[in-house]
């Protein structure tokens, strides 16, 4: 577990360092695997389906934000659906006007969820997205990934019906009713977005709950909500789908959940604290969970000779009080006396002179001791 919270620290300080071209990058893979999806699921017109189209609408995305990926991706949608008939392209635009009228009125902000749906369908794991909203983003988050799997069940309804929709023999009228009856009978898509709606707000409801573990306990009981509703939900209405496949969902949505609870939250419960203070109009009852954080240990290194001995780090006013001590010795022994004439002197400086002649030759055999000379 130490070496996981390593490599997180290390992960966050790496992305905290680079964002400047890690934030692009994904936001240019995300909108490459979006549009490819689209053009994997639709595909009917060439112009459009072409991988230097994708790149070239990949680089917009990545310049700017998440908004102008969705606007695209309307786009492309409209575009292949002209290509089936001006019926199909007509009702795509009143669904797409509609579907973000109300994902403007409630929310604005979780586009990720409005495009993370349809790929979730693509790799067989949507309720990875439910979960994932509830315990990043909210309850509000229930709407634009509702909006998404509508947005999913359409355009894999005029793929399966492109063959109706491009004949001639089939009136404007019929094609209009067949997309209309495609969408509001379509059971499994309105299960699946009530199973979405309820998986979100559960989640959200229980991992903002004081209790320790919440978020784990969300997602547990997010992915098992979803399976449960979605196999007796098609029991009842008699849906066909895979019970294998929902299991899976489930499982791949616990998994997900996981590693976005260890970057995100990564709490150490066995150090919670409780505390309660007052002021003069609440009392306050705090409940303080720290972050389990590793510091990482430092490692020192020592540097031997090759007669194997350490080599110790020698304070710096040690080393010039040692070199001041050898300047000090050596200007003490070389100092030389410059000699008075004897004239000059009377008979008691001549006595003195000869007593200091006497200790200058002690001197040199102890270098320690200083001379003064009696001038």
């Amino acid at each position: 577990m130490t070496k996981l919270l390593l490599w997180k620290q290390k992960v966050k300080e790496f992305y905290g360092e680079h964002d400047f071209w890690i934030t692009p990058l994904f936001k240019f893979l995300l909108a490459f695997v979006v549009f490819s999806q689209i053009n994997g699921l639709l595909g009917f017109m060439r112009q459009i389906d072409n991988i230097f189209v994708v790149l070239i609408l990949s680089l917009i995305c990545a310049m700017f934000s998440i908004n102008v990926m969705t606007i695209l991706a309307c786009l492309l949608i409209l575009g292949h659906c002209y290509a089936v008939g001006i019926e199909t392209a007509g009702f795509a635009a009143v669904l797409l006007i509609l579907l973000l009228i109300l994902f403007l009125r409630f929310t604005s902000e979780d586009n990720v969820a409005l495009i993370l749906t349809p790929i979730s369908f693509t790799l067989h794991i949507p309720a990875a997205v439910p979960v994932g909203c509830g315990i990043l983003r909210g309850a509000s988050s229930a709407v634009p990934s509702g909006c998404g799997v509508i947005l999913y069940f359409f355009m894999k309804l005029v793929k399966d019906r492109a063959t109706v929709l491009q004949g001639n023999e089939t009136e404007p009228l019929q094609k209009l009713q067949l997309l209309l009856d495609g969408v509001l009978k379509n059971e499994e898509m309105w299960l699946t977005v009530v199973v979405f709606a309820a998986v979100v707000v559960i989640v959200s409801v229980i991992s903002r709950a004081s209790f320790d573990y919440a978020w784990r306990i969300a997602i547990v009981t997010g992915s098992v909500v979803y399976i449960v509703i979605m196999v007796f939900g098609s029991m009842f209405m008699s849906v066909s789908t895979e019970l294998a496949g929902i299991i899976l969902s489930g499982v791949a949505a616990i998994i997900i959940g996981f590693i976005i609870e260890f970057f995100e939250l990564g709490v150490d419960y066995s150090r919670t604290e409780l505390t309660q203070f007052e002021d003069d109009e609440y009392i306050y009852y705090v409940k303080a969970v720290p972050k389990a954080l590793v510091s990482e240990s430092k490692k020192s290194v020592k540097k031997f000779t090759p007669n194997s001995k350490v080599v110790e780090e020698v304070k710096l006013d040690e080393v010039r009080q040692n070199k001041e001590t050898k300047a000090y010795q050596q200007e003490s022994q070389h100092q030389e006396i410059k000699p008075i004439p004897e004239g000059n002197l009377s008979q008691t400086e001549k006595a003195h002179t000869q007593d200091f002649s006497a200790k200058q030759n002690t001197t040199q055999e102890e270098p320690e001791a200083v001379p003064v000379a009696f001038l």
